[in-house]
C-alpha cells in the first residue's frame, strides 16, 4: 500500500513540475480557484497568438479562434467551435474532470470599435448563455495600433452605458488589456464576462 501511495505522490509531483496549470484546474474546488487556474491557461494561449501574429495576419475571426481553441486544448479541457447553445457560439470550453462540471462560452471579434464589441456581448449574454456557465469570454483581436488605449476607451464606454444590465463599473482582470464586467442575467443571477484583448497589430 505504501508503494502505491508513493507512486501517487510521485505522479502529483511530476504533474506539478510539468503541468502546474492542469493540476490547479483539476484540483479547483471553488469558482475563484477554477477561474485563476483557467486564466493562466488563457494567458498562454493569447500569448501564443500574439507572438505569432505575423503568421496569422491573413486569418479572419474563425481562423484566429481555431488557433486560440488549439492553444486552450490541454488534458482536462475540451474546446470546441461553433457548438450549439441557443445558436452557434464561437467557442465552448468544458472542464472534463471538475466536480461540479464547469463550462465556459466565448465570443471572439476582430476589434472594430466599442459598438461591435458590445454587439458580441449581446450575443453572448442575450442569446447563448443559459446561466449555468462560469465566467464568459469576449475576445477582442486588436489589429489596430495602441491596444492599451483602445481597450481603455472600450472599458469607459461600458462603464458609461452599462449594457446588458451591467452592474456598476468594470473591474481589472489579471491579464493585460483585459477587464471583467458583471451583468444581471435573465436567469436572475449575476454573471461575469472577461473582456480579453489580444494584440495582433503588425506594424
Amino acid at each position: 500500500m505504501s508503494a502505491v501511495r508513493g507512486s501517487a505522490a510521485e505522479l502529483v509531483e511530476q504533474i506539478k513540475r510539468k503541468a502546474p496549470e492542469y493540476l490547479d484546474l483539476l484540483t479547483a474546488v471553488t469558482i475563484s480557484e477554477f477561474e485563476k487556474a483557467f486564466d493562466a491557461i488563457l494567458g498562454k494561449a493569447i500569448s501564443l497568438l500574439e507572438t505569432n501574429k505575423k503568421n496569422f495576419e491573413s486569418l479572419g475571426e474563425e481562423g484566429l479562434t481555431a488557433v486560440l481553441a488549439a492553444g486552450l486544448s490541454i488534458p482536462g479541457l475540451t474546446v470546441t467551435q461553433e457548438t450549439n447553445s441557443n445558436g452557434h457560439v464561437d467557442i465552448t470550453i468544458e472542464a472534463d474532470y471538475c466536480s461540479p462540471a464547469r463550462k465556459k462560452l466565448g465570443e471572439a471579434k476582430i476589434y472594430d470599435g466599442p459598438q461591435y464589441h458590445i454587439d458580441g456581448l449581446q450575443q453572448l449574454l442575450g442569446r447563448y448563455t443559459t446561466g449555468r456557465e462560469t465566467r464568459g469570454l469576449l475576445i477582442a483581436y486588436v489589429r489596430k495600433p495602441n491596444i492599451s488605449g483602445l481597450i481603455e476607451k472600450l472599458r469607459e464606454k461600458l462603464d458609461e452605458d452599462l449594457p446588458m444590465k451591467q452592474k456598476g463599473k468594470t473591474e481589472d482582470h489579471i491579464l493585460n488589456w483585459s477587464f471583467i464586467s458583471t451583468h444581471v442575467h435573465d436567469c436572475g443571477d449575476d454573471l461575469q464576462i472577461g473582456h480579453i484583448g489580444c494584440n495582433l497589430h503588425v506594424a
